[in-house]
This record gives structure tokens, sequence and C-alpha cells, in this order.
């Protein structure tokens, strides 16, 4: 392990932050970056979704540490400061999905170097939530799990399904799967989309809290996916849509306007999940993690709740849906 760059100054997380380059199996560097390292109660291995890099989720490893928790993140393959895979940097690609699970590797092996403090659990984002899942079905060595607005399957029009498909499958036949998905550009995001039409949060200032980091370190950012990406993704959310969930003690937080991913996959998962609990917070976007102060801190204190035992009181039961009171934007 060799010390790598942490920008703390964006973050805003815990004064110790620490990050460190990690080199995956089939030669890929990677980054870690650590949090609280010498916390009481434990390690929450952070999950970041497409186009995330560590420094987003300072905020989120205060709120952890606040309650005992270390904090360890991970840049994929393809984003953050970890080695991009075209020459195109702007671009979301991966080679085969599964490869992430080289980079889940790499980052168990930097919690078992560091020795960081047990018991392990895990909170993935978005397509965080998609390696996550494949992670805990392969034997994860984490004692539970949780998901934000997991992709377990891409929301789009049922009419436009079987052309994505199509699409995603041809382009690599034609030489074509560097381009990028229809609808989608090199830009970040957060840099082209004004917040009253965002599809991440509803509150102003975490949205501004992107913008600057966007804005500081733009070598961080990503834009849209590849067509290879895309079928890549469709393939294995449809693979994992398969698989029966793990005995595992589960609880996934769901934002009632989520628009990023297919909500049905995410419903009907949790209904089957022994010992699964799905929370819905009312009028949440795709981030309900990076909502207002109010809401962000009932929702990590419930992950909290749930890390130190509580959330495995529905094992084997059917999984609970209940709403999280939740107002649109608080300033």
């Amino acid at each position: 392990m060799k010390e790598a760059p942490l920008f703390s100054d964006i973050a805003q997380g815990p004064d110790d932050g620490a990050a460190w380059w990690m080199t995956t199996a089939d030669g890929v560097r990677i980054r870690v970056g650590l949090w609280n390292r010498g916390a009481p109660k434990g390690t929450v291995f952070l999950f970041p979704g497409r186009t995330e890099y560590i420094e987003k989720y300072g905020i989120a490893a205060a709120h952890l540490a606040d309650c005992g928790y270390a904090t360890l993140v991970i840049d994929w393959r393809g984003q953050g400061l970890a080695d991009r895979l075209q020459d195109d940097v702007m671009s979301g690609h991966v080679h085969r999905f599964t490869d992430y699970q080289m980079d889940v590797a790499a980052m168990v092996e930097a919690a078992h170097r560091l020795d960081l403090p047990r018991p392990w659990h895990l909170l993935a984002h978005s397509m965080g939530g998609c390696i996550g899942l494949r992670a805990v079905m392969q034997g994860m060595e984490v004692q539970s799990c949780a998901f934000s607005g997991p992709m377990w399957g891409i929301a789009m029009a049922d009419a436009l399904r079987p052309v994505a498909w199509s699409l995603s499958w041809s382009s690599r036949r034609f030489g074509m799967s560097h381009f990028y998905a229809p609808g989608t550009a090199p830009q970040n995001y957060v840099l082209t989309e004004p917040f009253e039409t965002n599809k991440l949060t509803n509150d102003r200032e975490m949205y501004q809290y992107m913008i600057n980091q966007a804005t500081a370190h733009p070598e961080l950012g990503i834009g849209g996916p590849s067509l290879h990406w895309l079928h890549e993704a469709l393939h294995e959310t449809r693979s994992l849509a398969r698989r029966p969930s793990p005995d595992m003690p589960c609880l996934t937080l769901l934002g009632s306007d989520e628009q990023i991913v297919d909500v049905a996959r995410v419903h009907d998962r949790m209904a089957h999940w022994p010992g699964g609990r799905l929370e819905v917070v009312e009028t949440g976007r795709h981030e309900t993690l990076m909502d207002s102060p109010e809401i962000r801190g009932r929702l990590f204190k419930m992950l909290c709740f749930f890390y130190s035992g509580a959330g495995d009181s529905n094992a084997n039961g059917p999984a609970r849906q209940a709403s999280v009171a939740h107002q649109a934007r608080k300033s």
C-alpha cells in the first residue's frame, strides 16, 4: 500500500482522513480512503455509485464517526483517481461488470492490512449497490449490508428497454461500444444540470457541495456511461435478479421520487430478502443520504442503529416498508 492523495478540504470528513493506492489482481490501480480509523464500534465499507469518488462521502463519514464507526471508501476503476480505462477519461467504462469484484477484493485486502476495527458492515449506493449485492452473494466478510437507491435495475420506459439491449449489444459488433449511451455526454452531471431539475437531492446546499467538489478537482469526475458499460450493467442486473438474496440482515433506503434506478426491482428484491427491510423516504430523490441535515441525520442514525444489531430483528420475515417523514428542502 502506498499513500495516495485525499482532498480533505473538499471532503469535510473527520480530521484523520487518509488514502492509499491499491493494485487489483488484473493490475488496475485504485484508491481507498479511510476516516476514523480507531473507531470503537466497527467499520463501514462504503461503495459509491457511478461517477462518484471518495471525497464525496466525507460528510457521510462524519455522520458514521459520530456513531462510532470507521468508514472505508473506494474509487472504482474508471472513476475518481483510479486508473481510467479508455483514452476518453470522461467516459464511464468497464470491460466486464464483474471486474469490479477485483476492486472489492483489493479493498478488503486494504482493510486487513490496516487491521480495521470489526465488525465490518456494508453501505452501498446506486451502482455500488449492484457491485455490493454481487459481493455479499459471493460471501464478502461483512456482518450486515445496507443499500441506498441500489442499481438492481436501470430506470427506463418499458418500450426503450429492448432498444437499450439491442443498441448496446450491436455497438460491440460495429466497434462503437466506446460511444456514450444515448442521452448522456462527457460533462459532469452536477456542472450541467440546474438544481431545480436535478434527480439527486432536494437540498440546495448539498447540491452546491457536489458542484464545489467538481469545480475544485475536475480530475475526480466523469461524464456519461459508454454503450459498453450500459450493456454490461443490463447484463449484470439481469443476472443478479435471477439469484436469491443472501440470508444476511439488510436495510435498503429508497426515495419515493427515485428516477435513476428501477424501483420495481428494489421493491421485489426486498419483499423476498430474509431479514430485509425497506425504508421509503417520502419525496426523496436518488441520494437520500445527501438530503437536508435533518433527513441525513435521521437516516444515518437509522443505519447506525441497524449496524449495532437492531436491524436483524426482522430476520426471516418479510420486508417492512416504512415511510420516513420527509420535507422536500430545508434551508
